[in-house]
This record gives structure tokens, sequence and C-alpha cells, in this order.
């Protein structure tokens, strides 16, 4: 379970979303969640990120190297 409070108008646009569309506004407050959470992740952990990259802990990879890999390359 997870309550937030949103700014005035972001409610507003939310509630009207919600009510035009027929879903509610949890499923928009989720769907937003879901899709920019990978995003978010990024830019608040990429210290830590560069932390195990540095380390040798989180393995990288070169562009063709993955293009190896997936079975794209030349």
């Amino acid at each position: 379970m997870l309550a937030l409070r949103l700014p005035e108008d972001i409610e507003r646009r939310l509630e009207a979303l919600a009510k035009r569309s027929g879903r509610s506004k949890s499923f928009y407050a989720r769907e937003a969640i879901l899709e920019h959470l990978d995003n978010l992740e990024a830019a608040y952990l990429s210290d830590e990120i560069l932390k195990r990259v540095e380390s040798g802990q989180e393995k990288t990879y070169t562009l063709d190297d993955l293009e190896k890999e997936l079975g794209l390359a030349d």
C-alpha cells in the first residue's frame, strides 16, 4: 500500500484523466511509477553502480561485445 500527496494541479489532471478514460487514479500512478522506476534508480543509485564498476563487482560490456553476444555482429 502506498499513499502519497500530490500538488493540487497534478491531482486535478490525474482526476480528469481517470474520469475521461474510465480508469482509476491508482492505475495511472502505478503506470507512471513502473514506466520511470528504472530511470529513477539509475539517477539516484548511479554512484553505487559506479563504485561497483570501479571495484570490479559490476561487469561492463562494450557495444561490440554485446552485439557478438546477441549474434548481431557482422
